[in-house]
């Protein structure tokens, strides 16, 4: 089932929760709607739902207009944060109370039950009420509810926020897989860009109630539009400092953290008509993409070093401007230390200040 969204709004008197949003998401895709607190994604997920009315714009589930239609003929199945499940009934009365609703006769209920229960593996789980089930396993009859009712559309409020990091792992792997199983177009909505990384085959960003960019986690992280997706999309977050970008008798070259930079012709071609003699800057690049080496271009002191297991994260100071690497654990780098940083100029971004959009990408 296709889902298109048309200039889709939703204002509280002056506010705008969601302002003219337009977004295609494709038969048996699973799209996340990612952005921080406040950006508008789970008021966008809530006017798919039903629960909220637009105040503007269009509702498309394939070639049906929605707007007007009540959640209960939608033929959606959502899956809560907080599971939602009913704590005075066991696990099974939980699954098949949507089939209830709609009167399925007694011995279909059960069958179709047992069929989704065995998908999930919480078959022995069934005769249990909510607060015998572990976090994991509570979600797991969310999601079991949310698919006996054969839905097409499948979305998800941030379902792993409740669950511990070891669940969350083991839990998006199997939404995943399920999502793949059953071919149902989903909508998920995480402020965790981990999961919409790992999860997603196409992430909007959201902020301020607005798209900010789509594409595949492999785009947005590779090629962000904006600096916002650059500071927004990965871990650690990409350095972004101040620089000064010149051109010069066909050299392209970018100042910043007191070093200077040829930028690769393949890059400098994408200016297109940017190319000025000088212009200020934002300076790109990812903390692993910067390799401690005798020879680098950026030198600096290490102010900070925090393990991460198998990598350290190197917080250091070139300058009145302060960088994040990564240097394998056993490099040993302590505080205090001098070093200098290799980057490759072909993993560099730069952005326009005033407007934020990225100077490279933005036109592809």
């Amino acid at each position: 089932m296709e889902i298109r969204l048309e200039e889709l709004s939703k204002h509280y008197g002056k506010l705008a929760a969601v302002d003219a949003l337009s977004l295609h998401v494709r038969d048996g895709e699973f799209l996340a709607l990612l952005g921080p607190s406040g950006c508008g994604k789970t008021t966008t997920l809530l006017m798919l739902a039903g629960i909220l009315r637009p105040t503007g714009g269009t509702i498309r589930f394939g070639d049906r207009v929605v707007n007007l239609v009540p959640p209960q003929e939608r033929n959606i199945g959502m899956v809560f944060q907080s599971y939602a499940l009913y704590p005075h009934m066991t696990a099974y009365q939980n699954i098949v109370y949507p089939l209830r609703l709609r009167r399925t006769p007694e011995a279909e209920m059960r069958q179709q039950a047992e069929k989704v229960a065995d998908r999930l593996e919480i078959s022995p789980l069934l005769q249990r009420k909510p607060g015998e089930l572990s976090g994991g396993q509570q979600q797991r009859v969310a999601l079991a509810r949310a698919l006996i009712k054969q839905p097409d559309i499948l979305l998800f409020d941030e379902p792993l926020s409740n669950l511990d990091a070891r669940l969350r792992l083991s839990t998006r792997s199997e939404i995943k897989r399920l999502q793949k199983e059953f071919g149902i177009t989903s909508v998920f909505v995480t402020h965790d860009q981990v999961e919409a990384l790992t999860m997603a085959d196409r992430i909007a960003v959201m902020r301020d109630g607005k798209l900010e960019a789509l594409g595949t986690p492999n785009e947005l992280y590779e090629r962000p539009q904006t600096r916002f997706v650059a500071s927004f999309i990965g871990h650690p977050p990409m350095n972004l400092l101040p620089a000064t970008l010149t051109y010069d008798g066909g050299q392209t070259t970018v100042r910043a953290a007191r070093a200077e930079l040829d930028v690769p012709d393949s890059l400098a071609r994408r200016l297109n008509g940017n190319r000025q003699p000088e212009r200020e800057v934002l300076f790109g690049v990812r903390p692993e993409d910067l390799t401690p080496s005798p020879d680098g271009q950026i030198e600096g002191e290490v102010d900070l070093v925090e393990p991460l297991g198998r990598d350290d994260l190197l917080i250091i100071r070139a300058g009145d401007t302060q960088i994040h690497a990564l240097a394998p654990a056993a490099s040993g780098y302590r505080t205090g230390a001098s070093l200098r940083l290799r980057l490759d100029p072909d993993r560099i971004h730069l952005f326009d200040p005033s407007t934020e959009r990225s100077l490279f990408w933005h036109q592809t």
